[in-house]
């Protein structure tokens, strides 16, 4: 809205400055900026992210895989590294030791989070493991890529608009700055005594 209001100085005055007009100028950059160069950048930056992702969504989705495991006996506390997991996430899990097979056959064992409230020797559930069998994170799925990528474009085109509105506010305030320059060499040059009667002014 403020690139918006600079456009009033286009009207022809006879009292408009030079630094009216530039700044008409520069609020109509502002204005093309923001209406058309923000979203093209949004929309490239999340076509762009999208590829990426969706990419990378497809190298999981083949490089992991979701194998039975078999719970050998429950174990105590948490495991480490699961900090970044929510508190509610933590508490529907059981820490448990429990045995898998590898997609190539071989027998893996080791503590893990069983989605089991009160896991016994026996019960099964389901973890994500590499092609050798060492665990990992479920693989990206296609509609999180997409999100992720629409975020993208979004604060790309929300930064492209805010980098010109900021260009904007600071060539007007210098451009302020200039024409109070300019008043005050024009006071100077009147002298102290500018419409006294008598002087010669």
């Amino acid at each position: 809205m403020r690139a918006l209001s600079g456009l009033w100085r286009w009207r022809n005055n006879p009292l408009r400055r030079a630094t009216d007009l530039a700044e008409a100028w520069v609020a109509l950059v502002a204005l093309l900026l923001i209406a058309v160069a923000a979203p093209l950048t949004g929309w490239l930056v999340g076509r762009t992210a999208q590829d990426a992702l969706q990419q990378s969504a497809r190298r999981q989705q083949h490089a992991r895989h979701l194998v039975r495991a078999t719970v050998v006996r429950e174990l105590g506390g948490a495991l480490p590294g699961t900090g970044a997991e929510s508190v509610s996430a933590r508490e529907s899990r059981s820490r448990v030791l429990a045995y898998w097979r590898a997609p190539d056959g071989t027998r893996r064992q080791g503590p893990v989070l069983a989605d089991l409230r009160s896991p016994h020797r026996g019960d099964h559930f389901r973890l994500w493991t590499d092609r050798r069998g060492r665990l990992t994170a479920r693989p990206l799925d296609s509609a999180t890529a997409t999100a992720h990528a629409a975020l993208a474009g979004l604060g790309a085109a929300l930064l492209t608009a805010a980098l010109a509105e900021t260009g904007r506010r600071v060539t007007v305030w210098r451009l302020v700055r200039r024409r109070y320059a300019r008043w005050d060499e024009a006071w100077d040059r009147a002298g102290p005594d500018w419409g006294r009667a008598g002087t010669n002014s």
